[in-house]
């Protein structure tokens, strides 16, 4: 079954390139002519890994090309990811199956909610890559995925096609909590160093600070029933953030080059989390009002 991959940014070039070069049968979906014109113009996809690039000739079309599509790994950005799967809304085929690589939590839902014949498959990546130019891409460390859907044990057997593309995964009943997880280090490291103006190992300067939120996170992940995911949340944000030292976050990268952030998928969902759960979280909510306030200083969205 062809893979169909809408979004050629990071981590939906990534696997791409891995699928196409494992013999996989993939499919780049563009958002326009003009798109498309200059990726068929670089004359593929560049994959950089160890200071070595290699070009991936990898076929190309946009939402409105015609033909079915059964498998779709939707890679695009959390606030980009209703409307994008609306978009292929006519070609999906009964029973298709969308795996949704965002970050954060809600916009899985709304894509849910819009394609409810469509069988939706959470993902969530630890893997490293960044885009270097238009279709070029450099893979910055081997990480791991997780996909599944809430409460089904059972996996899929295309998952094979993943260990023969080299890329590290796991499925599991509990994806939720692997995404309640990865939010809850997010919304405790991104957000700083967009504040403190700095790289992600910069942030053991501020000790207290990242103890405070990881509290905070840790009460709103055990009031919403995801004990595993509040679990020693404290020293695993240390780790990340040692682990990540030199890198820039991706909020901080987004901030820095003028575009959106997910700040509606990371703090500010798990502050409106909070307040369903009528949890008191005063730090978070400073954190977020400063937060929108810096970004509507540059001119940014704020959702």
């Amino acid at each position: 079954m062809t893979w169909h991959v809408l979004g050629a940014g990071s981590l939906g070039s990534l696997w791409a390139a891995r699928l196409f070069r494992a013999g996989l049968p993939v499919r780049l979906i563009l958002r326009s002519t003009e798109r498309l014109a200059a990726y068929r113009a670089a004359g593929g996809l560049s994959l950089v890994e160890n200071g070595q690039s290699h070009l991936y000739p990898i076929p190309a079309e946009t939402a409105d090309t015609s033909g079915p599509v059964q498998r779709l790994l939707l890679a695009c950005k959390a606030y980009d990811a209703e409307e994008a799967a609306a978009s292929l809304a006519p070609r999906l085929g009964p029973n298709a199956e969308i795996i949704l690589l965002q970050n954060g939590l809600g916009s899985q839902d709304a894509v849910a909610t819009r394609l409810p014949r469509a069988r939706c498959i959470l993902a969530s990546s630890t893997e490293g890559a960044f885009r270097e130019d238009a279709f070029r891409v450099v893979f910055a460390g081997q990480g791991h995925t997780w996909l599944g859907i809430p409460g089904q044990t059972q996996a899929p057997g295309w998952l094979a096609e993943l260990t023969q593309a080299g890329i590290s995964h796991d499925w599991t009943a509990d994806i939720l909590g692997k995404l309640w997880r990865k939010l809850a280090l997010n919304c405790a490291i991104n957000p700083l160093t967009v504040m403190h103006n700095c790289r992600n190992g910069d942030l053991r300067d501020w000790p207290h600070e990242v103890a405070a939120l990881c509290e905070e996170l840790t009460r709103l992940l055990l009031s919403c029933a995801q004990k595993d995911a509040a679990d020693g949340l404290l020293t695993d944000v240390q780790r990340v953030i040692e682990a990540t030292a030199a890198n820039y976050s991706s909020m901080y990268q987004d901030v820095a080059r003028g575009q959106r952030t997910e700040i509606a998928y990371l703090l500010g969902y798990a502050c409106a989390a909070a307040r369903q759960q009528q949890l008191n979280v005063p730090r978070l909510d400073a954190l977020h009002a400063q937060l929108l306030a810096h970004l509507a200083a540059r001119g940014l969205p704020l959702v």
